[in-house]
């Protein structure tokens, strides 16, 4: 995707250096553009951790490329200790444990003259491959807008999303929001509605950021303002991204979506979830049981970072004795979830539903 007119991907080796990662620092955004550099499994961790890069899919990523940084700079001797730092930076997004455990099979039995090669190759395919699942979602999605569209007789189709579920939180295209940049593309009219996100305002910095971005029309809204907007026909469909689906379709996303979820349902209102195969969690089949939920600190929700118009500032919004609860993430049922949107294809949120795209993890 672009910014200033400057295609870019999230996450990618330097190429003149390849002892460097590049990121996009996303604390900075939307009003600086700061290219952080990656030299070590720490400094991934650190960036997974402290959320310079943020969304399951781009987690994944930065996970395996702070594998191939551990072979360069240590040897495979070290792959273990690596994998445990990588494993402890957050808890929910399963693509993380996904790309550890690929990248460490794919290195399995290669000596480490061999291992770096091998090591880089296993980052490379699946940052690809992310790309690749975002692009087919984003393909599926669409045909949900147009069929939309074409119900309004040329009426822009209104869709409201949560937290950032763009090109962003992946490597490139994005899951929640790859579909309306593709019903954008191809000219369909397309208004977005863009919740806040509390406490760190992904929306805000992110989403917004992304649509302004590629022209795409769009609202920013306070996050409890999504069930009004039903009540009052303003909202054709709701679309969110996923850190971990269950093998029956629950589903974990940021903190606030159930909400939204339960008003789609009072509202009839569809409400659909882009969930790269990456994020299934074929494990697990009781979300609210099962998924494992961040609580992040408590100074998030205490105090807010802006821009100042010259720099950043930071304010204290509650009283300072005042605690604080944040938690990173809810469970959305699979009952109340219209569809799933994968890389394979559209299917009900069930178990029946994802196997039918996925036979492969049939039982």
């Amino acid at each position: 995707m672009k910014i200033n007119g400057q295609p870019y991907r999230t996450i990618w080796l330097k190429a003149e250096d390849p002892s460097v990662i590049h990121i996009i620092d996303q604390r900075r955004l939307p009003h600086e553009v700061i290219i952080e550099e990656l030299r070590s499994p720490e400094d991934c961790a650190k960036a997974i951790r402290e959320m310079y890069v943020r969304g399951a899919p781009l987690i994944g990523a930065t996970a395996a490329w702070g594998i191939y940084l551990a072979v360069l700079t240590r040897g495979i001797t070290s792959l273990n200790e690596a994998a445990a730092l990588l494993r402890a930076s957050r808890p929910t997004a399963v693509d993380l444990f996904h790309a550890i455990d690929y990248s460490l099979s794919c290195i399995a039995g290669h000596s480490d003259s061999e291992a770096l090669a091998v090591a880089q190759q296993a980052a490379e395919a699946l940052a690809e491959a992310s790309v690749a699942q975002c692009r087919n979602i984003g393909e599926h999605g669409l045909e949900i807008i147009k069929a939309i569209y074409q119900n309004k007789q040329g009426q822009a189709v209104n869709i409201l999303t949560h937290c950032n579920a763009g090109w962003l939180g992946c490597v490139d295209y994005g899951t929640a929001i790859s579909p309306i940049f593709l019903a954008n593309r191809e000219g369909i009219p397309v208004h977005v509605w863009v919740d806040e996100t509390r406490p760190r305002n992904q929306g805000a910095n992110l989403t917004a950021f992304e649509l302004v971005h590629e022209n795409i029309p769009h609202t920013l809204i306070t996050d409890n303002t999504g069930g009004h907007l039903m009540q009052h026909n303003m909202v054709d469909m709701v679309i969110v991204g996923t850190d971990r689906t269950t093998r029956n379709a629950d589903v974990a996303n940021k903190i606030g979506t159930y909400l939204k979820a339960l008003a789609a349902k009072d509202n009839q209102v569809p409400f659909y979830v882009a969930a790269p195969s990456s994020s299934i969690d074929w494990k697990l089949r009781d979300g609210l049981k099962e998924i494992p939920i961040e609580q992040r600190s408590a100074e998030e929700v205490k105090y807010i970072s802006g821009w100042d118009g010259q720099a950043w500032a930071t304010v204290l919004i509650a009283p300072k004795e005042t605690p604080a609860a944040n938690y990173g993430f809810d469970v959305t049922p699979a009952r109340l979830i219209t569809g799933i949107i994968t890389e394979r294809g559209v299917c009900p949120a069930s178990e029946e539903g994802l196997l039918e795209l996925f036979p492969e993890h049939k039982l």
